[in-house]
Formats: structure tokens, C-alpha cells, sequence
């Protein structure tokens, strides 16, 4: 499978791709350029990373070419393996598609974006789903790949879609170009990237599951896969069919959604019956069956969570014509979509007249120890806030400017200067639990409240706090 091809001019760019596998990346998000320099480290071959050619994608794409990652992210092996596969040589992001007709892997990392509809800041009753940008990018694989490719889906798609678009989609272009449809292979194996300081780590030393729509096309994603994965320590596992890894990654993201939809009942009981449901998650902890039982938190955000569940809903009605409800999956994505709100109505609470209050939120990343703020839970509840018209700054250690606000966070030193009627933590960021300097610096404030909607604060750095703040936690009804 080899590229026989010595030298190619891709934007009047010479790549040598003598003797070399060919691996295509086909969407270079947040997943897919960490994927691709996974990839470029992982063997002797060379990686193509291929995007659309929109203005702010290209940006990213040139940053990339020249050894910058364009994402913040604190795991220090991306710069690693992205300053190697410059010096290497093996590594190169692009527009063209050119680089289609060379590959011998053609990995999709395409999103796919669930529309909700009647929804309000905190609500919604229906949704849809639009497959065409999915669509259009199979169908460039299909229109400008070799007849003999492995192409490997990573993007969560509804269960269903390797069979009934991706397959026809490539046989038919192919036959279309008239080339034989029998020498290519598709298999889906979904990403199980867990961004913060073990992104990479999540890619390589992490068990991966994976099928194939035949046993050829199996064999050869196996193949690959064992050249990225540690399988030795980490056993690939085999499902029988691509619709079964499609199911498989959406059942996992609803466990979890709904492991937090469960959570968001019990945090109001905590509240009213002044219990403290952090101290008893702990406890419950404790027996091995119920570890993964969440905590109380602001929302769920991220690409994955808030929509996944959903689209083994659209899957039954659209791809099997079935009128079935998955109405606990359902249920939960409704649950979760309210806990910013949630988190406002307890913030109101507390501060009551809203109007012209100053507030710092510590936090707008959808998750803790990231840059990434798409869907982040944190955006609904800044919006409630500014509907009350509460003058509202940010501070977030990963995020220097909060794109879909529109606006430039605080630094620091910024942070400790400025003044507010209360501070409220949004982000489970390991840079805001057991910093001595954080609660020193808070110790030197003026007298305000501090709203912990997370549990990031401890009971040692809540006493010391209480000494001269007024101390409110999402879940811990005994500090009322």
C-alpha cells in the first residue's frame, strides 16, 4: 500500500513521500490534528492533514505547518510530537485535495452538529440533525481516493450511517470514476480522546474498539490501529459491525449524560434537606460497583454530551423508520440542558438584586484543564446573568479570549486586582483546587461572596474563606 510516487507538489509545497505509508487526516479539529500527530510519530510514514478552506481553518492549518499547535492544551507531548514531525518532515496540513489520491489511510473526523429546536436559553422539545456537510466530505473521499484505501471513521455518527451512507457513498462515486468498488475497505472505530494532560495518552494508551463493514476491512484497521495503540497493554476489542461501534460510542456518551442527569435531582434534595451530597458521593465512592457516580456541577458541555444520545433517537426513526422513543437518553439531554439554569436560579438566591452587580466567573472551559469552550455550560449561564444585567468579567487560566462571547478573559495578576460583589467558580480547573496562592490572594479582597457551583473548594480553604467572605456551594445545603 506503499506510495510509489518519490515527489508530489502540494501548494507549491516538494513532499517526498518515497517509500512511505500515506495516512490522511479529514478534519483537523480538536481531535483530528492530535490524531494526525499521533500518526506522524507513530511509524515511517507521512500525514496528511486536510481541512476546508475557510478563512479561520486555514489560519489554524498554517500554525500547524509551522510547528504551533493552534489549540491551547496543557499536555506537554503535543508540541512534542508536532516539533518531531516538523523535523521529520512527515507532516503536512492542507486544503488541496490532492493529498486524497496518495492515501492509503483516509481517517474522517468530521463533526456532526445536532440542531435543537423551540429552544430557549435552558430548553428545548426537538431537534434535528443535518448529514450533508458529512455527507459532502465522503463523498470527496469517494471522488478522489485510490481504489484500494482503508478508510477508518472516527467521527460519532448515528448508528447506521457506515452502512447506509458512507459505503454507498464511496462504492458509487468510485464506480462513478470507473474504478472497481471491491479493494476498499471502511471501518469505524470511535475516538475515546479525553483532552486535558493526557490527551495524547488517551489516544495511544487507551483501549480501542473497532469493526469493519467485511473481514478485509477489519484485518486492515487492525492492522493499522496496532501501529498508534499500545495493544499489548491495551487489546484492541472487535465488534461484528460498524453499526455496532456506532452504538457502542453513543451508548457510552449517554451512560454518562445520564449519570449526570441523575445527579441534578439529588443536588436540589442536598439543598433542601441541608445535607452535604459531596461528603456523600464520597462515601458511596468507597464501594467499587458505584465509582463512577457523578457530583453536582454547573452543566454538561463539550461536543459529545449534550447531543450524542440524540442521535441514536434520529437513528431509529430515520435509518429503521421506527417510531420508538429512547426516552431516558431523551430525558436526560433535557435534564442537563437545564443545570445552568439551575446554577443561576441558586446564584439569584444569594445575590438577589442582580441589576449592575460586578462578577468575576472563574472558569468558562466546558470541562476542567482545557481551552475547549464549544457548548460550554458556562455560556447559558452568562447569559442569564447578563439578562439581569450583572457586569460580568472572566478569568480562565486556559482561555485567552472566549470566542463565542466575544470576549478577552482576565489574566492573573488581572484577576487578584479586580474588585466585584462576588466571585463564582465554574470550571473543575486543577489550577483552582489546593491553591494556597489562590485562597491567599482571595483573603486579601474586600469582603464578598464567593459561589462555588462545582465543589472545587475544600473544607479547610471554606473555613478560611467564611473568616471573611460569605460562602455559597452548589450541592452542600449545611453551609446554609
Amino acid at each position: 500500500m506503499r506510495s510509489k510516487k518519490k515527489i508530489t507538489l502540494i501548494d507549491n509545497k516538494k513532499i517526498d513521500l518515497t517509500g512511505k505509508e500515506v495516512v490522511l487526516v479529514q478534519g483537523m479539529g480538536f481531535v483530528g490534528s492530535v490524531m494526525a500527530l499521533v500518526c506522524a510519530n507513530s511509524k515511517k510514514r507521512f500525514v496528511f492533514g486536510v481541512d476546508l478552506p475557510k478563512k479561520n481553518i486555514k489560519k489554524k492549518l498554517v500554525r500547524l505547518n509551522n510547528g504551533k499547535f493552534p489549540f491551547l492544551a496543557e499536555d506537554k507531548k503535543i508540541n512534542s510530537y508536532l516539533k518531531n514531525s516538523i523535523k521529520k518532515k512527515n507532516f503536512y496540513c492542507t486544503t488541496s485535495l490532492k493529498p486524497y489520491s496518495y492515501a492509503d489511510i483516509i481517517i474522517v473526523d468530521v463533526n456532526l452538529d445536532v440542531s435543537k429546536q423551540n429552544s430557549s436559553i435552558n430548553k428545548f422539545t426537538n431537534f434535528s440533525l443535518d448529514l450533508e456537510p458529512f455527507k459532502k466530505a465522503i463523498k470527496t473521499i469517494g471522488e478522489n481516493c485510490k481504489d484500494d484505501a482503508l478508510i477508518i471513521v472516527e467521527s460519532t455518527v448515528p448508528p447506521g450511517t457506515c452502512k447506509k451512507i458512507v459505503a454507498p457513498i464511496i462504492k458509487s462515486t468510485l464506480k462513478e470514476r470507473g474504478l472497481s468498488e471491491k479493494k476498499i475497505c471502511i471501518a469505524h472505530s470511535y475516538e475515546r480522546v479525553m483532552p486535558g494532560k493526557n490527551y495524547v495518552n488517551s489516544i495511544i494508551n487507551f483501549h480501542r474498539v473497532y469493526s469493519g463493514n467485511d473481514q478485509k476491512s477489519c484485518h486492515a484497521a487492525s492492522k493499522f490501529l496496532k501501529t498508534i495503540i499500545n495493544t499489548k497493554k491495551y487489546p484492541l476489542t472487535k465488534l461484528n459491525s460498524t453499526t455496532e461501534t456506532e452504538t457502542a460510542k453513543i451508548l457510552e456518551n449517554s451512560f454518562r449524560a445520564m449519570n449526570i442527569a441523575f445527579m441534578v435531582e439529588w443536588s436540589r434534595f442536598s439543598e433542601i434537606t441541608k445535607l452535604n451530597i459531596y461528603n456523600i458521593v464520597k462515601a458511596i465512592r468507597k464501594r467499587p460497583t458505584h465509582k463512577n457516580i457523578m457530583l453536582p456541577g454547573i452543566g454538561v458541555g463539550g461536543y459529545c454530551l449534550p447531543k450524542d444520545p440524540l442521535l441514536a433517537q434520529w437513528s431509529l426513526n430515520n435509518f429503521y423508520n421506527s417510531n420508538k422513543n429512547l426516552d431516558f437518553s431523551y430525558k436526560s439531554i433535557q435534564t442537563n440542558n437545564l443545570m445552568p439554569y439551575y446554577a443561576y436560579r441558586f446564584t439569584k438566591k444569594y445575590l438577589k438584586k442582580m441589576k449592575n452587580k460586578k462578577i468575576i466567573l472563574m472558569g468558562c472551559a466546558y470541562t476542567g484543564d482545557v481551552s475547549d469552550t464549544r457548548y460550554s455550560p458556562v455560556e447559558y449561564y452568562y447569559k442569564l446573568l447578563k439578562k439581569n444585567k450583572c457586569k460580568i468579567k472572566i478569568y480562565d487560566p486556559y482561555v485567552k479570549y472566549w470566542n463565542e462571547i466575544n470576549i478577552k478573559t482576565l489574566k492573573k495578576n488581572e484577576f487578584f486586582k479586580e474588585e466585584s460583589d462576588a466571585i463564582i467558580i465554574c470550571t473543575d480547573h486543577h489550577k483552582f483546587r489546593d491553591n494556597k496562592n489562590l485562597i491567599d490572594n482571595l483573603m486579601l479582597k474586600k469582603k464578598k461572596i464567593i459561589i462555588d457551583l462545582i465543589g472545587v473548594l475544600n473544607d479547610r480553604e471554606i473555613n478560611k474563606l467564611k473568616q471573611k467572605h460569605e460562602i455559597k456551594i452548589l450541592g452542600r445545603g449545611d453551609l446554609d
